[in-house]
């Protein structure tokens, strides 16, 4: 048996929001789990503990009464306090973290990472606004808002987004047809489970966005790669492989990841297929709105008179990954089997998010936030490829690209891998277009995103980085 000496267990944050007492149980209870402290040690006495830690004797009172009810102290008055035999217990090893990849669209919860995918410019986000509006719904905030909105989305914003599709992507829709969803997995697993049946197939994109594999995957579907060329998903590679598949999901837009743009000629001919093979093409237009070079191109959903097309689009591209928030448009011959597939499994999205997204919306300030970021993007896009282009010479051809969020710097077959892992090793963060490939790759590229390079000083900062971390290992030209 051993004595409780009280400055080698506890420490206090008296600024921390947990309440001393509570500080005190957890720092007495961790050391009886880990075997720190063992059966029949002393604690001492209330009057004694409070003196020595400079506490009120009611604080270290409270916390003893919590440990005693849980079974952890035998509380013996004055004469102290012993922890408990019933606790006797192995004390366990300490945990050891996993090291994990870097996630394909990671979010950094501080600041974005150098090169970073998957975010838009955070910086430039129009937050007051944002707040301004967020603290105007909490005022208005009613009974009835507390009540579990409707699994297919507050009518208000699919309202809204409705009119802004009419105007900006060329979709003719009605309310009705837009469910919204939890961000974009929600969104494909919605689709899939009201279009497929278990075991069916669908062609997916070669290289293409990993989660649109694993969610058709992790659902019971397959999914069927099918290799893209120049002008985007090779529609004949996709019927030999799989002819029997009962969807495409594509990117049209703005290929994931290579940013290329589908042609008209291989659009019409996936409507086509669909057409004649009774299937349905998923549009995945994450960041269509952002095109540099003319204006956006309307979407593929524009274009289909066989209503075979279900649009995916999303709020964390063009707002902020946080909302959580996307969508789907349906062809109104499909509204009531989305409606009975979202009762099922859609538990809705928060109706206060889903109230300030549809005022920010109606008020005008999102579509002048996305005019605003084309601008800046193709700023951004622009010095931060002359100063990768400058830094990294023959080693790497910056592809040129008529839109999309990030870079493709296509480097020799095989390398990419090594060298964004090299990258990472020295703070920047950009993805190899390997690891987008769901067998061998065919290419190397290194995808680095250019929307939170705030400075032409700083995109020439970044590019020196990037050709000092890669001139520690052998060229690979």
């Amino acid at each position: 048996m051993q004595d409780f000496a009280a400055r080698d267990y506890l420490s206090f944050d008296a600024a921390s929001p947990v309440p001393l007492y509570r500080q005190i149980y957890a720092r007495v209870r961790e050391a009886v789990d880990t075997g720190v402290l063992r059966p029949g040690d002393r604690i001492p006495a209330t009057r004694v503990l409070a003196q020595e830690l400079g506490l009120a004797r009611g604080t270290v009172a409270a916390a003893y009464a919590l440990l005693s009810a849980e079974g952890y102290l035998e509380v013996r008055g004055a004469a102290g306090s012993v922890i408990a035999a019933r606790h006797a217990s192995t004390p366990r090893a300490p945990m050891t973290p996993r090291v994990r990849p870097l996630p394909l669209d990671v979010g950094g919860a501080i600041a974005p990472l150098p090169f970073q995918l998957g975010l838009p410019a955070l910086d430039a986000f129009p937050r007051k606004v944002w707040a301004r509006m967020a603290a105007r719904a909490a005022r208005s905030l009613q009974t009835r808002h507390l009540v579990k909105d409707s699994a297919f989305g507050a009518s208000s914003l699919r309202t809204a987004i409705a009119s802004y599709l009419q105007l900006s992507r060329g979709i003719d829709c009605m309310p009705c047809q837009v469910f919204i969803t939890s961000g974009y997995r929600d969104a494909l697993g919605l689709v899939a489970r009201a279009l497929l049946a278990p075991g069916e197939r669908a062609w997916t994109e070669d290289p293409g966005f990993p989660p649109t594999r694993q969610v058709l995957k992790g659902l019971g579907f397959g999914p069927v790669p099918v290799p893209v060329d120049e002008h985007g998903i090779d529609i004949a590679r996709g019927a030999a492989l799989a002819p029997d598949a009962r969807m495409a999901v594509v990117t049209p837009a703005h290929q994931s990841p290579l940013t290329i743009t589908m042609s008209p000629a291989r659009r019409q001919a996936l409507l086509d297929w669909a057409q004649a093979t009774g299937a349905w093409v998923v549009e995945d237009d994450y960041d269509g709105e952002f095109r540099y070079t003319g204006r956006p191109l309307p979407a593929l959903a524009s274009m289909d008179r066989g209503e075979r097309v279900v649009y995916c689009g999303s709020f964390s591209k063009v707002m902020f990954p946080a909302l959580r928030l996307s969508y789907v448009v349906v062809p109104t011959s499909l509204v009531e089997r989305f409606e009975d597939a979202a009762s099922l499994v859609s538990n809705g999205s928060p109706a206060l998010t889903q109230g300030i997204v549809c005022d920010f919306m109606q008020d005008g300030h999102f579509v002048r936030h996305i005019q605003a970021m084309r601008r800046l993007y193709a700023e951004r896009r622009d010095y931060t490829a002359r100063a990768l282009a400058a830094a990294l010479g023959s080693r790497a051809e910056i592809a040129p690209q008529a839109g999309g969020l990030h870079l493709v710097a296509r480097v020799a077959p095989g390398a990419d891998r090594a060298m964004a892992e090299r990258l990472r090793e020295h703070g920047l963060a950009p993805m190899a277009l390997a690891d987008f490939y769901a067998g061998p790759p065919e290419r190397g590229a290194l995808l680095l995103s250019f929307t939170n390079v705030t400075s032409p000083a700083q995109a020439g900062e970044l590019a020196r980085r990037v050709a000092q971390a890669l001139d520690m290992q052998a060229p690979y030209d």
